[in-house]
């Protein structure tokens, strides 16, 4: 019975591991681990992540990704993600936040989740304080 259930959100948890991939003036690519917790009673499969990441508001970047990682049931998992921002606009409106000792993290998009290879699409709407420290 229980694996007929729509599974519950996964609940956005930390991140960590912020690091450069690749510095540019006009766009540059930063890693990043996020770590999220699973309260189904079920294990789960991530099969792909399309989010738009905010800073106060302020447009930061977006990853779009395959992956195959597990979701253990009742357990916090990482999620690495490689984020594209535009240099441009983070100059002028996020990375100053950055510098501040709590901003607001928006993450909207989708997941697509599923068990024993049936995927469902489910909408991504976090917005919570984050600290950043640089």
């Amino acid at each position: 019975m229980s694996s007929c259930r729509e599974p519950k959100e996964l609940e956005y948890r930390d991140f960590k591991n912020l690091s450069s991939e690749k510095l540019g003036f006009s766009t540059s690519t930063f890693n990043i681990d996020l770590v999220y917790y699973n309260p189904n009673n079920f294990g789960l499969d991530l099969k792909r992540t399309n989010l738009d990441i905010y800073i106060d508001n302020n447009y930061l970047g977006h990853t779009e990704q395959d992956y195959q990682i597990h979701i253990p049931k009742r357990g916090e998992f990482t999620l690495p993600v490689k984020i594209d921002v535009d240099m441009k606009n983070a100059y002028k409106n996020a990375l100053p936040a950055l510098f501040g000792k709590e901003v607001m993290l928006k993450v909207t998009g989708k997941i697509k989740i599923g068990k024993a290879n049936v995927y469902k699409t489910f909408d991504v709407n976090y917005e919570g304080k984050q600290k950043f420290s640089l």
